[in-house]
């Protein structure tokens, strides 16, 4: 199967909305929900660094690697600033941006770094990630394949949702295919292994609005949320999604949409 990944997407009218994926995500995991957000804003839905179609990944890794390039590509778009929806690792990233003082308000479905200090789920979670990106490499040339079937589909989001039959079978396969083009995993996973999360919280100036869906499974609530609900943020807007996984823009698109479209007004 042949897909093409690319840097970015803009689209809509209004004011600037960044929409930041997660880990060896693309930017089309917000597709289902875009139809919605440009109704009201200037997306601009970005592809990090080390990811299938986003800015390579050269040398060693620092904690300035992806809020860097965010910010070089909203200077392109002329942001100064803007709002930002961000899943899991696009969620921190987010909350990075807003430490800089570039974010009108943040959206942060699932964001990675909240777990407590000394705690190594996280790094258990960081090996299973690097495993599903090895995974990804041996089965995406069967992506088509896997994803024309139910049980595929089912087997393609156990782990990022609850609902799945409204996915559209080409979107699954580009994420597959997206997972194993990863290029920059090893290096990302070494650095988060190596320097763990910090987030400039005291700097965070904007609206910030937190969803956590009750049965993600990569990031569970509400271990996952600790640092964010006790040290890093506990005074922002927490929005818990009974039933849903650790990605609800592809769990549940309306749902999602509404809680970006109704923060940033």
């Amino acid at each position: 199967m042949v897909t093409t990944f690319t840097p970015s997407h803009r689209g809509g009218s209004g004011s600037p909305l960044v929409l930041l994926h997660g880990f060896s995500d693309t930017w089309r995991i917000w597709e289902l929900v875009l139809p919605m957000l440009e109704r009201r804003h200037d997306v601009l839905a970005l592809t990090l660094p080390g990811h299938a179609g986003g800015p390579p990944v050269h040398g060693e890794v620092g904690p300035g690697l992806m809020p860097d390039a965010v910010e070089r590509a909203m200077d392109e778009a002329g942001f100064e600033t803007a709002h930002f929806a961000g899943n899991s690792l696009g969620g921190f990233v987010a909350l990075q941006l807003a430490a800089r003082g570039r974010a009108r308000s943040v959206v942060a479905f699932a964001p990675a770094g909240g777990w407590p200090k000394g705690d190594e789920v996280y790094q258990e979670l960081l090996a299973s990630q690097a495993k599903m990106v090895d995974q990804a490499k041996t089965t995406s040339p069967h992506a088509a394949a896997i994803v024309s079937t139910r049980e595929g589909r089912r087997q393609a989001t156990r782990l990022i949702t609850m609902s799945f039959e409204h996915i559209p079978a080409e979107l699954l396969a580009h994420q597959m295919l997206g997972m194993a083009g990863c290029a920059g995993a090893p290096e990302l996973i070494d650095y988060a292994l190596r320097e763990g999360f910090e987030l400039d919280a005291e700097n965070v100036a904007c609206p910030v609005r937190i969803v956590w869906g009750t049965d993600d499974v990569i990031v569970p609530w509400p271990a996952s949320a600790v640092r964010y609900r006790h040290e890093w943020l506990p005074h922002a807007d927490w929005v818990e999604l009974e039933g849903v996984g650790h990605a609800p823009q592809l769990d549940v698109p309306l749902e999602t949409a509404q809680l970006i479209l109704g923060f940033t007004d």
